[in-house]
């Protein structure tokens, strides 16, 4: 049985995450979690992030520098998934935050789509809280971030 772990601080002991997008093909931000600083700071600069990270080719690395941090994404289908994280952190702990993330989706909803998210944006946002706090990765494992979004799901048809 194969154990993947994922720091939970950063080497400078700032938040590991910044920010974390979920953007469609046509650029439009379907979710997004800043961390670290206030939203405004980051929406004039999420465009430009957006315009960045859609227009490289499938070939072309998912690690990006941008400014004062890097951008990590990774395309599913029809959505990005875009971290932004401080310099130190790993690339491939972030890549693997972010195909969790989906795989929880895919649990959730089961085979999760854009419509997924845009009909239940709380529900995205539950998980992700689930998933991450204050720009750390709290829990990995699907089960336990799901256990309390289905037991409000069971609360709701009561």
């Amino acid at each position: 049985d194969l154990v993947f772990t994922v720091p939970t601080r950063s080497r400078t002991g700032a938040a590991m995450l910044k920010f974390i997008l979920l953007v469609n093909k046509q650029g439009q931000t379907r979710l997004a979690r800043y961390y670290q600083h206030p939203e405004h700071e980051y929406i004039s600069t999420e465009r430009d992030i957006i315009r960045k990270c859609l227009a490289r080719e499938d070939s072309q690395c998912s690690f990006l520098e941008y400014k004062k941090f890097k951008l990590v994404y990774r395309r599913y289908a029809s959505l990005y998934f875009i971290a932004g994280v401080d310099h130190t952190e790993n690339e491939l702990a972030i890549l693997e935050l972010i195909h969790n993330l989906v795989e929880t989706y895919d649990k959730y909803f089961d085979k999760v789509c854009e419509l997924d998210i845009m009909f239940n944006l709380d529900k995205a946002y539950m998980i992700l809280e689930e998933m991450v706090m204050n720009g750390r990765i709290v829990e990995m494992n699907q089960n336990r971030i799901l256990l309390p979004i289905r037991v409000m799901d069971q609360a709701i048809q009561k």
